[in-house]
């Protein structure tokens, strides 16, 4: 097999054995903990689109929906820094959710006693999970030059976590008003300082 997509393989299995407490907290919160929770398609589909990413990523791994070994050797610095941006923003994103602690959850939702967290790498971005996923998926998709994975990534991953951080952050306006507008104009959408 590819070297390459060893080092993502392993890749994906340490960023899902990560992500995996993450997730079994983040459900227990969004269960026992919830204060207000809006009704919304994009609570569920911007992860499951992210899941089914995932499951293309893994077939990438094994060579299905990829550019042949010709272009790969090619193209091999090319993956390389795909390798590195996967492996950067697979560990950006573990970062974002354990910097939430005790206020993070799957959903989007305000949480009893939720803390609005600006510090860390949210002083300079307020959703590195969403821009750290995108990241790392592309990446992983560059690595593997998978033709199913970067589209997929850019077309639909893309524009739904832009609606969905949108929608998280009218909440999270509605909740902690003029805190939130003045962290808004301190910190970046999905890039450090920007928007």
């Amino acid at each position: 097999m590819d070297p390459i997509n060893i080092l993502t393989a392993l890749g994906v299995f340490l960023a899902m054995s990560a992500n995996w407490s993450g997730a079994k907290k983040g459900l227990k919160i969004s269960v026992t903990r919830v204060e207000e929770k809006p009704d919304s398609f994009l609570q569920k589909l911007p992860p499951n689109i992210s899941v089914f990413i995932l499951l293309l990523i893994i077939a990438g791994i094994f060579n299905l929906g990829t550019f042949p070994q010709k272009i790969k050797i090619a193209y091999s610095g090319l993956r390389i820094i795909g390798l590195i941006m996967f492996y950067l923003f697979s560990w950006l994103q573990i970062v974002s959710f354990r910097t939430l602690g005790s206020s993070y959850a799957q959903d989007v939702v305000i949480l009893k006693k939720h803390e609005l967290k600006t510090t860390g790498i949210y002083k300079a971005i307020r959703h590195p999970q969403y821009a750290s996923q995108l990241l790392s998926d592309l990446g992983a998709g560059v690595a593997l030059m998978s033709y199913m994975v970067v589209p997929f990534t850019l077309l639909i991953e893309l524009p739904l976590f832009i609606m969905r951080a949108s929608f998280e952050e009218k909440i999270l306006l509605k909740h902690f008003k003029e805190e939130y507008e003045s962290y808004k104009k301190k910190s970046g959408f999905f890039i450090p300082f920007i928007g």
